[in-house]
């Protein structure tokens, strides 16, 4: 009995070890796997945070303006967008470049939070240094725990200001005669130029608009300006243009001279067949008035200036349109204390619609006839004289006629133009003469007795 219980420990002793190296293993693999478990969620945890701050992107960029004048100072705005579902932390936004400088950008602080589905906009006030061309700079932000945001940009710069030019002028200026300039503003630049004014200036010179005002000029755009100027002497035309490009003011200047000449291509009224007669309170002047020019006489009218004083049935007259090489007749009236000259003034518009007038006059002080001749007076038609002619009326006499004129409206009874009674002396004569020749007749034997009687 007593050598079974050694056995039977013995037995016992054997039997516990191989459990208590199981119940070890166990506990080991068990660790092994809680360890596991962990390192697994840690891993999980990264690759979440690494997907958050991927979905965080720049959405948009502004520059203003869209291109540099070199040293010129403007904004660039850059717009991040978190596409994710947790909010995500960024700082240190930069823009990397050697020719781009910093002078100033808004202050978010050491950290910037932007939520799920919200944005963050970056403010750059910035100066580009020259040369023209483009440069590829890099916007840089980083992230809380994750990798920073890279995004390049493109700033262009270009040194090229706003081309103002005069498109289009007369071939010559006239004294007091109104012409039309056409300014052309040509944007070669690669982005819009903003708040044009154009201020046209000069000494003697009326201009029509005072200013003109351009919104917006496009890229790659022109447009055109028509001023209409009435020159009174010669002088320079300035065009000063003042445009932005951003917020940066800039200027141009065009300078046009303008000189006196005539002009070729004008209409050049010829005053011809004048006639001059009385209507009793006041006189009458007809004519006709041919164009010698090449180019048609619109809207013309026919008057008289001073000392005459229009008045009666047609103080002023409307020709209308002349063409060249055409002519057209007038009749104007009017009253006057000396007829020694009437001053025949004609206006006319060319097909541009400016303003033409020119003066002839009529000169009455040559008793051998009246001549035209041009006074010297003339708007619109510079260097323009009046064309020769012959008229009916000498010198001074009652009611203003020559003496020779008096003479022959009082006493031709051929003429058609006599007025009052010797308007009847040629039936009259007429009558007397037939009377005569009757009686002659029926008393021819006792004349012929007569004459018998006297031989």
């Amino acid at each position: 009995m007593k050598a079974k219980i050694p056995i039977l420990c013995i037995f016992l002793l054997a039997l516990m070890v191989p459990l208590a190296c199981a119940a070890d293993s166990s506990s080991g693999s068990s660790s092994s796997t809680s360890s596991s478990s962990s390192s697994s969620t840690g891993s999980s945890g990264t690759s979440q945070d690494t997907d958050a701050s991927s979905l965080v992107y720049v959405s948009n960029v502004t520059m203003e303006p869209e291109v540099f004048f070199p040293y010129e100072q403007g904004t660039i705005s850059v717009t991040l967008t978190n596409a994710g579902t947790s909010a995500m932390g960024l700082s240190g936004p930069d823009i990397l470049s050697d020719k781009v400088h910093i002078v100033k950008q808004v202050d978010w602080g050491t950290m910037t939070y932007v939520g799920a589905g919200s944005t963050v906009v970056y403010k750059f006030v910035v100066t580009v240094d020259p040369p023209d061309g483009t440069d590829y700079a890099l916007f840089t932000v980083g992230t809380k725990s994750g990798s920073a945001i890279h995004y390049p940009l493109t700033i262009k710069v270009d040194s090229d200001p706003l081309i103002a030019a005069v498109a289009d002028q007369p071939d010559t200026f006239s004294l007091d005669g109104t012409a039309n300039v056409t300014l052309r503003l040509i944007n070669t630049r690669g982005g819009t130029l903003k708040n044009i004014v154009v201020s046209p200036e000069g000494d003697g010179i009326e201009v029509t608009p005072k200013q003109e005002y351009l919104q917006a000029l496009e890229a790659d755009n022109s447009g055109d300006l028509v001023f209409t100027i009435t020159t009174h002497k010669e002088s320079n035309l300035t065009f000063d243009v003042a445009y932005q490009n951003g917020d940066n003011d800039h200027a141009v200047t065009v300078v046009l001279p303008i000189e006196l000449g005539s002009d070729k291509t004008i209409a050049v009224p010829v005053l011809n067949n004048v006639e001059l007669s009385s209507k009793g309170a006041y006189y009458d002047i007809t004519g006709d008035i041919t164009n010698a020019g090449i180019s048609d006489a619109k809207g013309v009218v026919v008057t008289v200036g001073d000392p005459a004083v229009p008045a009666g049935t047609y103080p002023e007259y409307g020709i209308g349109s002349i063409a060249s090489d055409d002519s057209g007749s007038f009749e104007v009236t009017f009253s006057a204390r000396n007829l020694s000259a009437i001053p025949v003034v004609i206006t006319w518009k060319d097909s541009a619609g400016n303003n033409y007038k020119i003066t002839k006059t009529v000169d009455l002080s040559n008793s051998a006839g009246a001549s035209i001749a041009s006074d010297g007076s003339t708007t619109g038609s510079v260097g323009q004289s009046a064309a020769a002619g012959q008229g009916q009326f000498g010198g001074a006499y009652p009611g203003g006629m020559s003496r020779s004129s008096y003479s022959r409206s009082s006493l031709s009874i051929f003429s058609g133009n006599g007025h009052g009674i010797s308007s009847f002396y040629l039936p009259i004569a007429a009558g007397i003469i037939a009377v005569v020749c009757i009686v002659l007749y029926t008393k021819r034997k006792w004349v012929l007795s007569k004459i018998r009687k006297q031989q």
